[in-house]
C-alpha cells in the first residue's frame, strides 16, 4: 500500500505525536499500545485539564500564571508537535466535548485534528462532536483498524504543519467512510474496503 510506505518513510524523519486523553488507565494503555504499534509517539493524560495543561492552554483559560511554569520547556516543545488529539467523551470534570471546544477556540490548535471516542453509540452526542469540529468519532474499544484509518489524517496534519499552517488544505479533505463509524439515526452505510 503506497500510503503505508509513505507513512513509514515519513515516520523515520518525524514521528506522529498523538495526545491521548482518557480517565480510564486500561483504555489509555490500550490506546498507547495501538498508537505505538502504528509508529506514533504517544503522550497520555488522564483528564481534559491535564491535556490543556500539556498543550499550554490551561493558563490561558484560567489566567493562572503558575500553570505554565509547571511544564518543563521540553514538554512545551513536545506539545507544540502534537499532530492529533484523541479524547474520551465521558470523563469526570471536563468532557471530551468540552476539551474539543476549548482546543478549537484557540487559534494555535484549532487545525489540529481531534478524535472523540466513546463506548456509547449516542447519535446526538456523535453529531454534536462532529459539528463541534471533531475529525472523527470512534466507538470503544478502539481497534488497530481504527488507528490505521486515522493515519491519512495524521499525514495531512504533518503536511499542514510543514506547509506554514495553510488551513484550507485540511478543510478541503473529504471524510473517509468507515464500517466502524457509529450509525447515525438508523441510516446504514455499507462500505466494502
Amino acid at each position: 500500500m503506497a500510503l503505508t510506505s509513505e507513512l513509514e518513510d515519513y515516520s523515520t524523519q518525524q514521528l506522529f505525536h498523538v495526545l491521548a486523553v482518557d480517565d480510564s488507565l486500561i483504555d489509555r494503555k490500550l490506546l498507547e499500545k495501538l498508537l505505538t504499534v502504528s509508529s506514533c509517539q504517544v503522550t497520555c493524560v488522564e483528564s481534559g485539564d491535564k491535556a490543556l495543561e500539556y498543550l499550554g492552554l490551561l493558563d490561558n483559560l484560567d489566567n493562572d500564571s503558575t500553570s505554565s511554569s509547571s511544564l518543563s520547556s521540553s514538554s512545551q516543545q513536545e506539545a507544540m508537535k502534537v499532530n492529533l488529539i484523541m479524547t474520551d467523551f465521558c470523563m469526570p470534570g471536563m468532557t471530551g466535548y468540552d476539551l474539543l471546544k476549548r482546543v478549537k477556540q484557540k487559534s494555535s490548535w484549532k487545525d489540529v485534528p481531534v478524535v472523540v471516542m466513546s463506548s456509547e453509540n449516542v447519535p446526538s452526542r456523535i453529531n454534536m462532536c462532529l459539528e463541534g469540529g471533531a475529525e472523527e468519532f470512534l466507538l470503544k474499544p478502539v481497534q488497530l483498524s481504527d488507528v490505521k484509518k486515522l493515519q491519512p489524517r495524521l499525514l495531512k496534519s504533518l503536511n499542514y504543519n510543514n506547509n506554514n499552517n495553510n488551513a484550507s488544505k485540511r478543510k478541503a479533505a473529504a471524510r473517509e467512510p468507515s464500517e466502524r463509524r457509529p450509525i447515525l439515526k438508523s441510516l446504514h452505510c455499507s462500505v466494502n474496503m
